[in-house]
């Protein structure tokens, strides 16, 4: 029995060693197939990848800084909807933890603020437009509450403006414990990632199709790699208290706010997100059109439009 016992243990051992070498390597070899695209500074002492146009000659209006959602990266950007400004500085940075980014120790919407705050100072970025997708819609908003002065206005994509309060993935992956996150980013993460994102029906795209090019041209294999996984999971616990809590200051927002939404979303369902803010915030403008949760990258031309418009109102 105790043979046996010592059996299981060796081999359970074997292949937690051969689950992590195997998400080393992974991450290796989407490093390769996807690298950094753009430039490196430092805030605060955390390393950020960012790409910035540059300051363009008689520009009318504020700079565009992207701010991306959860387990995303700057590439959703750049993949189809940033070059559509030619006339701009444009900015696009990977968060703390994402894309190319080094992780901070906190990983909460308000610190992700705090350090997009000091990343405009640093870089010389004049009161921009804030155009936040997702997660980064929750970030921008952060901006406007608690950084109002060095921004323009939001347009926000998708925004997550509202606590998932009945979503039992959130609420699994807020409750873990810290060894069960990093378990489960290191040991199957990564697999069970590949699955999901891989699915005809994949939430972040669905009802549309996943793009072409979406793995390599748009960053999608980069969320993949279990530090970005853990990074994710570190966004979560903190979300139900901070979203709360900014939602009893949203009717403080003076900038000017427009929101955009798919209205086949399957992530974040444009009435609870939408509708339930803009009837909070009176500077709050809401459009819906057709399409999904990942309209950066499905619609860059509706989304082209949608911040030409927020531009307008600046």
């Amino acid at each position: 029995m105790l043979a046996l016992l010592w059996l299981v243990v060796l081999w359970g051992a074997a292949v937690f060693a051969a689950l992590v070498a195997f998400n080393l390597l992974l991450a290796r070899l989407i490093e390769r197939w996807v690298p950094p695209i753009g430039q490196f500074v430092e805030i605060d002492g955390l390393r950020l990848h960012y790409i910035d146009s540059g300051a363009k000659l008689g520009q009318d209006g504020p700079p565009l800084l992207f701010v991306h959602g959860w387990l995303g990266q700057l590439n959703h950007y750049s993949y189809a909807l940033a070059a559509l400004f030619p006339e701009r500085r444009v900015v696009l940075v990977d968060r703390p933890g994402c894309g190319y980014s080094q992780a901070a120790r906190t990983s909460t919407i308000a610190e992700n603020a705090a350090v997009l705050s000091a990343f405009i100072d640093k870089i010389g970025l004049e009161k921009p437009l804030v155009v936040g997708h997702s997660l980064g819609g929750a970030i921008a908003l952060s901006l406007a509450l608690d950084h109002a002065g060095k921004i323009a206005g939001l347009a926000l994509i998708a925004p997550f403006t509202q606590f998932l309060s009945a979503s039992a993935f959130y609420k699994a992956m807020a409750e873990q414990g810290r060894v069960s996150r990093w378990i489960s980013a290191w040991l199957l993460g990564p697999v069970l990632s590949v699955l999901r994102s891989a699915s005809p029906a994949n939430p972040g795209f669905a009802p549309e199709s996943v793009p072409k090019n979406f793995w390599r041209g748009a960053g999608g294999a980069l969320p993949l790699r279990a530090n970005a996984l853990l990074a994710g999971a570190l966004e979560l616990p903190a979300q139900q208290r901070e979203l709360e809590a900014m939602r009893e200051r949203y009717g403080s927002i003076s900038h000017p706010v427009s929101i955009l939404f798919g209205a086949g979303d399957r992530l974040l369902d444009p009435k609870a997100q939408g509708e339930a803010f803009c009837a909070l915030a009176p500077t709050a403008d809401l459009k819906v059109i057709d399409g999904g949760h990942c309209l950066p990258m499905t619609q860059p031309k509706h989304c082209e439009t949608f911040i030409r418009a927020a531009l307008a109102r600046q």
